[in-house]
């Protein structure tokens, strides 16, 4: 278990939990801000990607309410990424999150994932700084950042290849 509150549960990603990432990201709902809907994943594609075993993501599943909704990862940022974005002797973690059941959309549940990440984050890795890089056309993913006290940083023109065309990201942070 990686966190947990009243309504919300954080653990670690589990063999079975493939199915629900298969059926969250060939959704094309999902896939529209997260790895395109020209990119859907079966159960092939899902194992390839999240049970890589060389990864240093930390890769969860979110429940809410004892539901599996979404799926979430965190890793501290590696030195060349942290010269990239302008970070020296700082402890700095990333982190990555959809949320996978689409009836959740709208109703705070992101808002209260990225706030309870923030303080795990901060209180168990004594992490300086958090950091995201969101498309800048996903407003309702920055929108929630942003309420939950991230801030743009920088413009990162063409950072992301989505739907077949290079996307415009920004860095955001929170320290």
């Amino acid at each position: 278990m990686i966190l947990q509150n009243e309504k919300l549960k954080v653990r670690q990603l589990e063999k079975e939990d493939n199915v629900l990432l298969a059926k969250w990201l060939s959704d094309s709902r999902v896939l529209e801000f997260y790895e395109g809907r020209d990119n859907p994943f079966d159960l092939e594609k899902v194992n390839e990607k999240f049970y890589a075993s060389e990864d240093e993501e930390e890769k969860c599943i979110v429940e809410y309410e004892g539901k599996a909704i979404g799926y979430i990862q965190f890793y501290l940022l590696d030195e060349e990424t942290k010269k990239e974005y302008g970070y020296s002797n700082e402890t700095v973690y990333g982190s990555d999150q959809f949320i996978g059941e689409v009836a959740y959309w709208n109703k705070g549940i992101g808002t209260l994932l990225v706030t309870s990440m923030i303080e795990f984050l901060i209180e168990q890795k004594h992490a300086d700084r958090i950091v995201m890089d969101p498309q800048a056309q996903n407003t309702r993913a920055l929108h929630c950042y942003e309420k939950c006290g991230f801030k743009k940083v920088k413009l990162l023109p063409g950072r992301e290849l989505h739907e077949g065309e290079y996307r415009d990201c920004w860095l955001i942070e929170y320290s």
